[in-house]
């Protein structure tokens, strides 16, 4: 008897797509794992490689590499852009940097996923998106990573808005609330740095129900009314926070937050429909409660990701005695992605949004189309950030948020 042996799990049987992740601390964990896991479970028309971790520090980028499984490793991102055998650049990096190493990416043909918000500015952001829609014309691809999309649960929303089961949008209201910095000993962090971060709770969390709300209900914002506050203004620093300008914490020696903790606006939407927003890591006992509530004329939506695999939903056209908001397990084939994981019930987590994302991603370059969120998309993101920022700065009065388009169309028109 002859037997033929299987081949290996590792063995791409399509083109393969190699892959440089900049940056290894949590984003770039959880996108290792969503490079390593997207061709294993989604049929893809090319096979992504990880081939190269870049970070800064030697000793902790080895450690990195070879926990995530990555081969190569290097401390200057620049070497990436320029190998002529990757493919894509994955920017996991501070706020700060993602419009050099994007822009340089692009220049080089490489393809670029952009973890959110896109940049620090809007000057960057506009910046980056045109050469993105540039890029696309020579067929490079590229995405901001707002993940929560790709949750099955706030995808079927999506599906049932543009359906119409809630009808005419009346009303949106969207939090998200963190407590990892109520405690006032929590040392300084890159993110509570402005120079490094652009915000704090309103770009790094309130950034994502932005987006959210305006994908879902398929509504633009198009001014705001906003109020930021710093709750503590002060953070102890560690031997990590010297690049923030730390001695060390031996001498009890504070560091000065420039960022702020809450973020609460008041939005309007495309033909005056009113949405809410919070955005906090000041709520104490609230882990990662990403909440979105939609109110239409013929019923509601609602969501809440401490909760990801479930979506409430209420039909206001049933009969009296029969209505109350109705539990959907987000868990069935005919959900958003559900159908390539587990049997109906057994749940998804956090980690599957990024496996989706990358799985567009790759599916997207192979069939030669743009993924969403693109950058101008992104883009339109950071404006209405900034208008929140400048409408705070003005005693809350109602801002502008701007122009929808890239800086390229407008000329174009």
């Amino acid at each position: 008897m002859s037997t033929t042996a299987a081949p290996s799990a590792d063995a791409p049987t399509t083109p393969t797509l190699n892959v440089a992740i900049i940056g290894y601390g949590f984003m770039g964990a959880i996108h290792a794992q969503a490079w390593r896991t997207a061709p294993r479970f989604f049929d893809l028309p090319v096979t992504p490689v990880l081939h190269t971790l870049v970070g800064r520090s030697e000793g902790p980028l080895a450690e990195a590499a070879t926990k995530y499984g990555i081969s190569n490793a290097t401390t200057r991102w620049q070497d990436v852009i320029e190998d002529p055998e990757i493919h894509v650049i994955d920017i996991c990096t501070p706020g700060d940097t993602h419009a050099e190493i994007a822009l340089a990416a692009l220049a080089a043909g490489k393809h670029v996923l952009c973890e959110k918000p896109l940049a620090n500015s809007v000057e960057e952001s506009e910046e980056m998106a045109r050469a993105a829609e540039e890029a696309a014309a020579r067929g490079v691809r590229s995405i901001c990573g707002y993940s929560y999309r790709r949750t099955p649960a706030l995808a079927y929303a999506r599906q049932l808005v543009q359906e119409g089961f809630v009808g005419e949008i009346r009303q949106i209201r969207a939090d998200y609330l963190q407590d990892w910095l109520s405690d006032a000993n929590t040392p300084m962090a890159w993110r509570l740095d402005k120079s490094k971060a652009g915000s704090g709770a309103l770009g790094d969390i309130g950034a994502h129900v932005i987006d959210l709300t305006q994908w879902i209900s398929g509504l633009e914002i198009e001014s705001v009314s906003g109020t930021l506050a710093t709750v503590i203004p002060t953070r102890p620093l560690t031997g990590s926070a010297q690049n923030l300008g730390g001695k060390g914490s031996a001498d009890g020696e504070h560091g000065t937050v420039t960022v702020d903790d809450v973020a609460l606006f008041s939005a309007r939407f495309t033909g005056g429909v009113l949405g809410a927003f919070e955005a906090t890591r000041m709520a104490q006992g609230r882990k990662n409660a990403i909440r979105v509530e939609i109110n239409g004329e013929k019923g509601s939506i609602a969501f809440d990701f401490e909760r990801m695999n479930e979506l409430e939903i209420y039909d206001a056209t049933a009969p009296a005695g029969r209505q109350g908001f109705t539990r959907v397990l987000a868990t069935e084939p005919e959900h958003p992605y559900a159908a390539h994981w587990w049997p109906t019930g057994h749940g998804l987590g956090y980690e599957h949004t990024f496996t989706h994302e990358v799985a567009d991603l790759v599916r997207a370059i192979g069939e030669g189309t743009d993924p969403s969120p693109s950058f101008a998309e992104a883009l339109q993101v950071q404006r209405i950030l900034a208008a929140v920022e400048a409408s705070d700065a003005d005693e809350s009065r109602w801002t502008p948020v701007g122009p929808h388009t890239t800086p390229a169309t407008e000329t174009q028109r």
